[in-house]
């Protein structure tokens, strides 16, 4: 494929029974030219939305800002739309609901391009390698793309030396409607393909981070985790925020004009 890379109601459970592939569903063809985008040239899109930032204070009278954006967008501090789609794990096709996750899990969604291309498989599999620490942080991954599952099950059955993804822990989910890649705002409708969106999902359902690449530029695990562990962080401690760069053991912040010295004292 000649291809450079590229509150409260949701999140995603995966049902272990098989179920067979719609005979509706077009598998992508794989004779695509080499888009324009690809080297990064895209027109930025342009936000159709205005968040309302909301002011309020919490039980110790300390004040927290609260995001609560209002569009069609999954924009971070909306539900994320719920999804229902075909899956490949462990080399059988499964169904995943992203809502069965509700109460339960954190998840990582993430969007690539295509299968059989070049960058994609440098993040798929860097995401499986590293996923016993996403797991050990109650989080489950979930790759996307527009291509069938009948290609995610050849891919994964390719061995990684031949640019193939080898066994993968995480399903890979197939949007051949690109209905999946529209509702979350990543879908390039000229291309029909996906941007290189991510979004962390809390167990509420609600994004609570969102990053979009263009298609030649790859992701990095280590700040997907860092920034998981800080949402946990703050989750877990309402009356504190995380100031740039934190990880897990250094100093937070109070977000308070007196209470915040103390973490400028000490850096």
């Amino acid at each position: 494929m000649a291809c450079s890379a590229a509150s409260t109601t949701t999140a995603a459970l995966i049902s272990s029974n098989p179920r067979a592939f719609s005979a509706k569903s077009k598998p992508v063809s794989q004779s695509l030219a080499l888009p324009n985008s690809f080297a990064g040239s895209r027109a930025p899109l342009l936000s159709r939305v205005a968040r309302s930032v909301s002011l309020s204070r919490n039980s110790h009278s300390r004040r927290s800002f609260v995001v609560k954006a209002s569009s069609e967008l999954p924009l971070v501090g909306n539900v994320a739309p719920d999804f229902e789609a075909e899956a490949v794990f462990d080399q059988e096709f499964i169904k995943v609901k992203l809502s069965d996750y509700i109460g339960k899990k954190y998840v990582i969604l993430f969007f690539y391009p295509l299968d059989f291309t070049f960058v994609c498989p440098t993040e798929i599999t860097a995401f499986s390698d590293r996923y016993e620490e996403f797991e050990k942080l109650n989080t489950e991954v979930l790759g996307v793309s527009i291509d069938s599952v009948f290609s995610h099950l050849a891919w994964v059955q390719t061995d990684r030396k031949s640019g193939g993804l080898g066994d993968l822990k995480y399903p890979l989910v197939s949007d051949v409607t690109k209905s999946i890649s529209k509702s979350f705002g990543v879908l390039i409708p000229d291309q029909g393909i996906a941007l290189r969106g991510l979004f962390i999902i809390d167990k509420e359902g609600v994004i609570q981070h969102s990053t979009i690449n263009n298609l030649a530029i790859g992701r990095s695990v280590d700040e997907t985790m860092r920034t998981l562990q800080a949402l946990q962080y703050v989750q877990e401690n309402p009356d504190e925020v995380c100031p740039a760069g934190w990880k897990p053991g250094e100093k937070s912040m109070k977000p308070d004009p007196k209470l915040s010295k103390d973490y400028f004292a000490a850096i």
